[in-house]
């Protein structure tokens, strides 16, 4: 709505004032009392809407309430890629979220929560050290949309209030992988600290040498190290 300046009234009450005072104490049955009195009047009339000149604005309020609201900015790492996984990732929490208030049966929803769990600690972990956005690559272009894919189906049917065969059968099955699915989870989770565990290893192994060297412990202790595994994690649909 565009904005209209307002003039105030003020210098009219002034000027009925102005001319209720005069009326009463003046007098006005001459020309030259009149000649005065518009003078008077005139001058109070300016003096009065220089003060209150343009006491409102018509339509600003409707303007401003119309106006859009700015859009807070996204949180951002500077990198794109991180971005863009913090982003699909803050997506699919809140796809959890909502599975879990819809999905009745106890033992999914407890493995709908524990999903929520692991991938925030998942993306928290990237989001800390960006060199690990490869590892989880297949994680977030397959393993996690089909983990969401299959409770949305889990949802829907049993959200229908029907037994039958096609019905009963994909429930059992999808409920009957989602400890497969947390497993998964997990593994993903876990892998991500592959080589931080093996730099604390080594440092172990580092330190224990040195203090037997220098006599600072009874015997000589070995580190063990952490075997090599595969840090890829396979979920099989």
């Amino acid at each position: 709505m565009e904005e209209k300046a307002r003039k105030s009234v003020a210098p009219f009450y002034a000027v009925a004032v102005v001319a209720l005072v005069w009326g009463v104490l003046l007098p006005l049955y001459r020309v030259k009392h009149y000649i005065l009195f518009a003078a008077v009047c005139a001058g109070v009339f300016f003096a009065v809407s220089a003060v209150c000149k343009n006491a409102g604005v018509i339509g600003g309020a409707e303007a401003s309430a119309a106006a859009p609201k700015e859009k807070p900015q996204e949180e951002t790492t500077g990198n794109a890629d991180v971005d863009k996984m913090l982003k699909e990732g803050k997506m699919a929490i809140s796809e959890m979220k909502r599975l879990d208030e819809n999905i009745a049966d106890p033992g999914i929803s407890a493995d709908i929560v524990r999903l929520e769990q692991v991938s925030t600690k998942i993306f928290e972990a990237v989001k800390e050290d960006p060199k690990k956005l490869p590892k989880i690559r297949k994680f977030m272009d397959y393993y996690l949309p089909t983990t969401l894919k299959l409770l949305n189906a889990y949802d829907r049917m049993s959200a229908t209030g029907v037994s039958g065969e096609n019905i009963d059968a994909t429930l059992t099955k999808v409920e009957g992988m989602m400890r497969n699915i947390v497993a998964a989870f997990e593994k993903q989770l876990d892998s991500l600290y592959g080589a931080d565990a093996l730099d604390i290893s080594t440092d172990i192994t580092v330190l224990e040498t040195m203090m037997a060297r220098e006599g600072l412990t009874e015997q000589t202790l070995q580190a063990q190290t952490l075997p090599a595994d595969d840090t890829d994690i396979k979920l099989e649909l």
